[in-house]
C-alpha cells in the first residue's frame, strides 16, 4: 500500500498565511471583547467572530483554563486575569515606566488635564499610561483601550512620524505636534508630540486632552509647549538626540 497520499493534502491546523489557525481562532475570540462591554454571550461571540458555537465552546475552553477568559454565573463570558499579567510584562519591557509616568505626572500637574502615552500597536494606538487630574470634569480612559490611528491627535502623530508617513501630515513632521478638536469623541480637546527613542526611533506619542470647553483654541499652543518640554525630557532619557524637538520648541516661544 503507497504512503503517498499521506502528504497529498495540505495541513489543515496551518493558515494560508502561516501561523496555526486554532490559534488564530482562540485570539479572535479574545480580540471580541471591547472595554464598553464587559462580558459577552456565547450567541454574541458567535456573531463577532464568525465562528461556530462547537468550535468557540472548544477553544474558550482552553482559553479559561489559561486564566484568558472567565465563564460567569450567568453563562456569559468575560476576560480573565492572565491579560492583566501580560499587560504588566509589555510595560516593564519596553522600561518605558519609569521615565513617561513622572513626565505624565508633571503635566497634568501643570496643566490641570489628562495626560498620555500613546504606542502604535497592529495599526492602532493604544494607550500605554495615564495619568488623570483630581478635578470632577476630566477626559477619563483606561491604560490598554485602543482606538483608531485616524482620529485624534495621538494618531496623526503616530502616523505623522511612522515609517510609513501619510503624506497629508508632512506638516506635522514640521512642526512636531498636533492637534484635535472633537474627533474621537465630540466633547475633547488632545494635543500630541512624538518621543523618540535611541535609533532614531518612534517610540510613541505624549497626549494632553480635556474637554473642549476649558482646554480651548488659544491654549493649544501652550499645552504643546508644555508637551513638547517634557518630550525633550523624555527622548533624551532615552538615548536620543533631542535638537528637533528642542527647535520647535523655540519656535512656539520664540
Amino acid at each position: 500500500m503507497s504512503t503517498e497520499s499521506d502528504t497529498s493534502f495540505p495541513d489543515q491546523s496551518h493558515n494560508a498565511e502561516g501561523g496555526v489557525a486554532a490559534v488564530d481562532r482562540a485570539f479572535s475570540i479574545l480580540a471580541a471583547f471591547q472595554i464598553d462591554q464587559e462580558s459577552l454571550t456565547l450567541a454574541e461571540l458567535a456573531r463577532r467572530t464568525g465562528l461556530y458555537k462547537s468550535t468557540i465552546l472548544r477553544l474558550i475552553a482552553s482559553l479559561e483554563k489559561a486564566g484568558f477568559v472567565r465563564r460567569l454565573a450567568d453563562g456569559s463570558y468575560s476576560i480573565g486575569p492572565e491579560p492583566l499579567r501580560l499587560s504588566q510584562l509589555y510595560q516593564a519591557s519596553f522600561r518605558l515606566r519609569d521615565v513617561i509616568h513622572p513626565l505624565l505626572e508633571a503635566i497634568t500637574e501643570e496643566s490641570g488635564e489628562t495626560s498620555s502615552f500613546y504606542v502604535l500597536e497592529n495599526g492602532s494606538r493604544v494607550v500605554l499610561f495615564r495619568v488623570e487630574p483630581k478635578r470632577a470634569v476630566r477626559v477619563s480612559v483606561l491604560e490598554g483601550s485602543r482606538f483608531p490611528l485616524h482620529s485624534g491627535a495621538s494618531g496623526k502623530i503616530l502616523l505623522a512620524f511612522s515609517r510609513q508617513v501619510d503624506s497629508t501630515l508632512v506638516g506635522l513632521r514640521e512642526r512636531f505636534w498636533a492637534s484635535s478638536f472633537g474627533e474621537r469623541d465630540p466633547e475633547t480637546t488632545a494635543v500630541s508630540v512624538p518621543v523618540f527613542s535611541i535609533g532614531q526611533e518612534l517610540k510613541g506619542a505624549l497626549t494632553l486632552s480635556g474637554p473642549s470647553d476649558r482646554l480651548l483654541r488659544e491654549h493649544i499652543q501652550h499645552a504643546a509647549s508644555i508637551l513638547l518640554r517634557n518630550a525633550v525630557i523624555a527622548t533624551s532619557a532615552l538615548g536620543r538626540n533631542n535638537v528637533e524637538l528642542r527647535e520647535a520648541l523655540k519656535k512656539l516661544n520664540p
